[in-house]
């Protein structure tokens, strides 16, 4: 085993309560409870893996003022529409990526790491795609 398996493993285990969320939401349709859960839930790992973007003295100046901007709206999406909120995660993640891979260290990364978060990314990117859809319904319901 290679030093980042740990990594791999805990990313796509990190993926399972998304999943959890759409699988609750196809058997029993638009739920605000299992939406709020994936909002919630996605606000908590985005500014997780955004903490990849701080590296001090690694880094420009462009891309410290952008991990800035892309971060600091977080609390405030709590408050936030919800439809917004699953919007602007679903754009964080791929943007989040776009930055790593922009990082110096990307290159000493793993190609199983680089995989994983490819693979994360555009799922994690799809499901919010998808509880867009479900808070849509739920919200023309009302």
């Amino acid at each position: 085993m290679h030093s980042f398996s740990n990594h791999v493993q805990l990313g796509y285990y990190g993926v399972l309560p998304f999943l959890a969320c759409i699988f609750g939401s196809l058997i029993l349709g638009s739920n605000e409870m299992l939406i709020q859960a994936f909002t919630f839930y996605s606000l908590g790992i985005s500014a997780f893996c955004a903490g990849v973007m701080w590296r001090p003295g690694e880094q420009s100046i462009t891309h410290a003022v952008m991990a800035v901007l892309l971060i600091i709206p977080f609390p405030l999406l709590a408050f936030a529409n919800t439809t917004i909120t699953l919007a602007y995660l679903a754009i964080c993640y791929p943007l989040i990526l776009l930055f790593e891979r922009g990082m110096p260290a990307w290159q000493s990364y793993h190609k199983d790491y680089h995989k994983m978060r490819f693979v994360l990314t555009s799922v994690l990117f799809v499901s919010h795609l998808f509880m867009i859809a479900q808070q849509i319904e739920l919200s023309s319901n009302i």
